[in-house]
């Protein structure tokens, strides 16, 4: 590891490496809740991962992003190509994000 000399001290100190990104576990969803949550929740977690990605590609105002624009950013992230009522959410959250 490289080394680096501290001010005024005259001792050496070694530099943090420093560790890629690695995700978080998936853990199962909880067990017993009506279809309509798991669907709703899912949804949720997706219209998230889209508005992150729009944000980072410059996309910051929901008149920005057409259904076009966030099925073509879906495509380049490798997630399945959204539903309008996806799509009206990730603008709801872009509009939320400011």
């Amino acid at each position: 590891m490289p080394t680096t000399a501290t001010a005024g001290a005259g001792r050496q100190t070694q530099s943090r490496a420093i560790t890629p990104y690695r995700p978080l576990e998936k853990q199962p969803l909880p067990a017993g809740r009506p279809r309509s949550w798991y669907i709703t929740h899912n949804r949720r977690l997706k219209a998230m991962r889209l508005s992150i990605a729009l944000l980072d590609s410059g996309v910051h105002y929901p008149a920005q992003a057409s259904n076009e624009k966030i099925r073509r950013t879906a495509e380049s992230v490798g997630i399945r190509p959204p539903s309008d009522r996806t799509c009206r959410l990730v603008r709801t959250l872009l509009r939320y994000s400011r």
